[in-house]
């Protein structure tokens, strides 16, 4: 009977342990394919800001966005 006991513990704690490490290798995989989208995108929207096409727009004091006065313009 303790055998049995013994056994199924055993056989407890490997399943736990699998679907542990299953969970944590997912979990990372996963985080990591974030952080590359993350970091594709900022990279991508760095590229865009210096397009010449592109306007910056500023916060006004009634919190409405509007472009820039163009001294700051870092393109021209």
């Amino acid at each position: 009977m303790l055998l049995r006991i013994f056994i199924f513990t055993a056989l407890a704690l490997l399943v736990y342990l699998g679907i542990r490490r299953i969970w944590t290798d997912w979990t990372q995989k996963f985080d990591g394919d974030a952080a590359e989208a993350k970091r594709v995108r900022h990279e991508r929207d760095l590229a865009e800001r210096q397009r010449p096409d592109v306007i910056d727009l500023k916060r006004g004091d009634d919190g409405t966005f509007r472009p820039g006065d163009g001294k700051n313009d870092k393109r021209k």
